[in-house]
């Protein structure tokens, strides 16, 4: 469950690192920064609502887009729209940091389906 942080902005921990809310005051878009850390990778999921714009600020980004696997290093970035499967994963030594831009009209965490999942969610 996400909690605020020093800043009063929404912040979780998951298993394969944390995230924080940077901006979510419209209704065309929302801003994360996520941390992946080393050896640890996201769902495989999609989203039928938003699609995601990945820039990586640290580390090299290993992205996986409908089974095609992309490595994204510092300052690059990948563009997911929405109905694309997709994953992220951190297969490197040091912490992996992105921003996410989401846009669409829905960015509620239920608009994730997750097809593949290292910690047994659904």
């Amino acid at each position: 469950m996400a909690s605020l942080d020093e800043k009063g902005r929404e912040f979780d921990e998951r298993p394969w690192g944390t995230y924080v809310v940077l901006e979510d005051t419209t209704h065309d878009h929302k801003v994360k920064r996520i941390t992946v850390e080393p050896g640890k990778r996201l769902s495989y999921q999609r989203h039928s609502r938003r699609s995601e714009h990945w820039f990586v600020l640290d580390g090299v980004a290993t992205v996986t887009l409908n089974g095609e696997v992309h490595r994204i290093a510092k300052f690059g970035s990948v563009n997911i729209p929405k109905e694309t499967n997709h994953r992220v994963a951190n297969e490197g030594t040091e912490p992996l940091v992105l921003i996410e831009i989401q846009y669409g009209d829905y960015f509620g965490e239920d608009d994730i389906v997750r097809l593949e999942d290292d910690f047994g969610r659904s």
